[in-house]
This record gives structure tokens, C-alpha cells and sequence, in this order.
């Protein structure tokens, strides 16, 4: 079982699944959404579309496409309210529903982005605890997945995932 943080591009993982930090239509937006639409091609969202969206904290999954990830997990993280509307709750919920349907699928590699921490605002220290937290958890049971990558675009957040993994 492993788990690491890296800083890097998620659209050009070879793993089994990447998470993408999705909106409810899970029909691409800005941000890793947009890159991970943009990466997959038109397939992607033809394939989102018959999914018919995602509640916040759930997750679907999709094939990769054009990616070099096999399947894409499109979860949506909650957008930060002030901390008094369950988001800790609903980001805790979308890393465990991700990996648990990365485990249904017989993934063993999964790479995530930071999910919330960005134009959902989400405290970017408190986002990667609960983050890392829940990651180490599941790992300690899954099935199949035993490799984790949390995938930083930017330095401030890689910095922020090394200081919480410690």
C-alpha cells in the first residue's frame, strides 16, 4: 500500500483511475474539470451525459478515453459555505466514494487532484487532512487499490499536502 504527493499534470497519470474534482452536471467546467474534458475528448462528455449528474460527495465513474488513465471518477466536492453546511462531511464523502467504486472496479493505481480546494474554496489545510486521512484509512482495507497519488498543480498545494502527510 502506498501513498504519495507529487506536483504535476493529473491528465497525463498513468494509473488505472484519476478523480476528477466535477461539478453536479459532471458536464466539464474550469480548473482540473475543464483539462481533464479537454485531455479525454468529446467522448468524455458524451459518456457524462448519460450520467445524469452527481450529487455533491457521490461519484460516478466513466472510461478514460484519450487519457492514459483506463477510467475517470467524477466526484463532486463541496463548495465552502463557512464550514457549517456538512463540507467536511461531503469532502470526507467524496475521497471514500471515489475509492471505493476505484476498489469496485478492480483499479490498483488512483491519482487525485485536490479536490474542493480551489474554486470551491475549500480551506486548502483542512481540505488536504481530511484528504490524506481518509486516503491512509482505506487503504489500511481496500481490495484492489493499493497505489494512491494525490496530484498537486501548484506549488502552494503541494507544500500544503507534504506539511499534512507528515
Amino acid at each position: 500500500m502506498a501513498f504519495k504527493v507529487i506536483r504535476g499534470d493529473i491528465t497525463t497519470m498513468k494509473v488505472d483511475a484519476i478523480v476528477n474534482a466535477a461539478n453536479t452536471t459532471l458536464l466539464g467546467s474550469g480548473g482540473v474539470d475543464g483539462a481533464i474534458h479537454r485531455a479525454a475528448g468529446p467522448e468524455l462528455l458524451a459518456a457524462c451525459r448519460l450520467l445524469h449528474g452527481c450529487q455533491t460527495g457521490e461519484a460516478k465513474i466513466t472510461p478514460g478515453f484519450k487519457l492514459p488513465a483506463k477510467f475517470v471518477i467524477h466526484t463532486p466536492g463541496p463548495i465552502w459555505r463557512g464550514g457549517h453546511q456538512h463540507e467536511a462531511e461531503l469532502l470526507h464523502n467524496s475521497y471514500q466514494n471515489s475509492l471505493n467504486l476505484a476498489d469496485q472496479n478492480h483499479c490498483v493505481s488512483v491519482a487525485f487532484p485536490s479536490i474542493s480546494t480551489g474554486v470551491y474554496r475549500f480551506p486548502l489545510q483542512a481540505g488536504a487532512k481530511i484528504a490524506v486521512t481518509t486516503i491512509r484509512e482505506f487503504l489500511k482495507t481496500a481490495q484492489s487499490v493499493k497505489d494512491v497519488t494525490m496530484v498537486c498543480f501548484d506549488e502552494g498545494t503541494y507544500q500544503a499536502y507534504l506539511e499534512v502527510q507528515k
